[in-house]
């Protein structure tokens, strides 16, 4: 039996590229969890309704140092191409199921995007995509870092699978679409984090209370997440499910295909003239 050759990824992640997207993710994780770390007499919470903007300027920022720095690591021009095609398609996906139960077919594109490109791919592409599908869609707003962060995260996730260059078949498709089951609950238990906290307390019984110890506001989130997106966060991990074990084995094909022919890490060499 011959090995399988492996397959070549879009960007590699180098030092100062893990590094940036080390901090944004840190920056990320604080800007989400915030109301289960800061003390309920703290200045944060008092000033809360300045958080989302304060965070999407932030965000905003330091994705865009993400993604210049995995630029320098060998972004090339045919990965470049390949990232305008996915990220044009994930955005013409988006707004298909927008309103409709959580019908999101971008989803299966990023996992199976990733799996083939790898981690640093996977992170610019999920970024790309979501800003392009909030221009397309005209979804800006101080939510649309927390997108961009998230589906970072869960396209990047698909390229951190195990056996890229190993699983194939039905079991890389099982594995593809658990994680895609899990990841679109993940997705949107992110960006409930991201506007939870600012329903007011006075709304609902389930909205984040200051001055509640931490069990509370968990068992307040919780509630929140069951009463408000349980439903849409079922329907697109179902619909990413489907679309991976039925359009999977095309499209990984076709995926693995153009970057065989683009052939991203190949060095350029020139031969020297004859004498």
């Amino acid at each position: 039996m011959t090995a399988r050759t492996p397959q070549a990824r879009a960007v590699r992640l180098g030092a100062r590229s893990l590094a940036a997207l080390a901090l944004v993710s840190a920056v990320g994780l604080a800007a989400l969890t915030w109301p289960f770390l800061a003390p309920p007499a703290s200045q944060v919470s008092a000033h809360a309704q300045d958080a989302p903007w304060l965070f999407a300027g932030l965000l905003i920022l330091l994705v865009a140092v993400v993604a210049a720095t995995i630029s320098e690591s060998g972004l090339g021009p045919k990965a470049v191409a390949m990232l305008g095609v996915l990220a044009a398609t994930g955005a013409a996906l988006r707004p298909i199921g927008a309103g409709t139960a959580g019908i999101e077919p971008m989803f299966f594109l990023m996992v199976l995007s990733g799996r083939v490109l790898g981690p640093g791919f996977g992170y610019v592409l999920g970024s790309v995509t979501m800003f392009a599908s909030a221009l397309l869609t005209g979804g800006v707003g101080p939510w649309m870092p927390f997108q961009m962060l998230a589906m970072g995260w869960f396209t990047m996730g698909a390229g951190l699978l195990p056996g890229p260059d190993r699983l194939r078949g039905r079991a890389e498709l099982l594995l593809l679409a658990a994680y895609g089951f899990l990841a679109a609950f993940a997705y949107g238990t992110v960006m409930n984090l991201a506007g939870w906290p600012f329903m007011g307390e006075n709304a609902s019984n389930i909205a984040f209370h200051p001055d509640a110890a931490v069990p509370a506001n968990l068992a307040r989130f919780l509630a929140y997440c069951l009463a408000t997106s349980l439903g849409w966060d079922l329907g697109r991990a179902l619909v990413t499910v489907l679309l991976t074990l039925v359009a999977g084995p095309a499209v990984l094909r076709a995926l693995r295909r153009a970057t065989r022919r683009a052939a991203f890490e190949t060095p350029v060499t020139f031969d020297g003239t004859p004498g």
